[in-house]
């Protein structure tokens, strides 16, 4: 595990929505959409928040307290308006984990019904990973589970001040994991979809905590990247990479989703007598290989890392009858 030292790297979307200092009104001021971001040591993970010119909106929470708290800093830097809603997109520890964070400060943790009720299981998988094989954390620094005050099934408009909007859609697809909620900003079009869409940079292939198991399911994972396209005209913003335009987003993912699959496929094949590797204690030397080969696959993204991170669930899937 890297050190926890994070930088900041921050994104102001005005120009590229067409709102903010272009004018576009809420309540008291100009809203605006931002963009923080983690380093490597908090996956690059993005939060982002919309000033709505009365109050504040974030989306996704990041992985430690700490670094939720620099989120909470930056805001504050920017803006006195009080933080009304922090929306998970998707239970993953990078969105929950810091939640308590802004509860601290009245905020309310909002998520789909079954972002909720998955958020548990996840929590346990993941603590177990970081405290006893990782140990990058003890029981005691481990963040403690995140509670989820409003939930919602199916679809769901913030009440928010002034005018201002913010609709939450439960995808009936799962996505990246087991379950994806996006939020939309009308007027704006902005679209933010977690890490549904790793626009420009490799995605985070570990799949969803299923009965004590990660499960990817890429099938349902396209699927729920197509549900997109009922917002025709939306700017897409991921939990990591760029932001791209709707129809740009979902052609890249789904292009860099079968690549994958065909790249651990393709290798597992290779191995011949030699697959059961896949699944034993040799398996980290060929996530590193499985690295390499999408750096040389996808030349053109960021963040390779996340493949020798997390293409272990997509390996299971292929190899190992998971």
């Amino acid at each position: 595990m890297r050190g926890f030292e994070m930088k900041k790297v921050v994104w102001l979307l005005g120009a590229l929505l067409g709102m903010g200092c272009a004018g576009t009104k809420a309540g008291l001021g100009e809203a605006r959409l931002e963009r923080y971001t983690s380093d490597a040591s908090g996956f690059d993970t993005h939060s982002f928040f919309y000033d709505t010119g009365a109050e504040v909106v974030v989306f996704d929470a990041q992985f430690t307290e700490g670094e939720a708290n620099k989120v909470l800093e930056h805001i504050r830097a920017r803006t006195a308006h009080p933080i009304r809603y922090v929306v998970i997109t998707h239970p993953n520890p990078d969105k929950f984990n810091g939640a308590a964070v802004f509860q601290r400060v009245g905020a309310k943790v909002v998520a789909s019904k079954a972002t909720a009720e998955a958020i548990p299981a996840v929590h346990a998988y993941k603590k177990f990973y970081w405290v006893n094989v990782a140990k990058a954390f003890t029981e005691e620094t481990y963040p403690a589970e995140a509670t989820v005050e409003v939930t919602f099934t199916g679809s769901y408009s913030l009440p928010l001040e002034g005018g201002a909007k913010v609709e939450l859609t439960e995808l009936k697809h799962s996505g990246v994991t087991v379950t994806q909620t996006v939020a939309y900003v009308p007027g704006s079009e902005a679209l933010v979809v977690g890490d549904l869409v790793h626009h420009g940079a490799h995605a985070w292939l570990e799949g969803g905590v299923r009965e004590g198991k990660v499960v990817p399911d890429v099938a349902s994972w396209k699927a729920a990247l197509g549900e997109l396209s009922a917002w025709p005209r939306a700017t897409v913003h991921g939990g990591r990479g760029d932001s791209a335009p709707v129809m740009d987003a979902i052609e890249a993912q789904r292009r860099y989703l079968d690549g994958m699959v065909t790249l651990v496929e393709g290798y597992a094949a290779e191995l011949g007598e030699r697959k059961p590797e896949l699944c034993g204690a040799q398996a980290s030397t060929h996530y590193g290989q499985l690295e390499q080969r999408a750096v040389a696959a996808f030349p053109e993204l960021k963040l390779p890392y996340l493949v020798g991170y997390g293409v272990y669930g997509l390996v299971n899937r292929v190899a190992c009858g998971g």
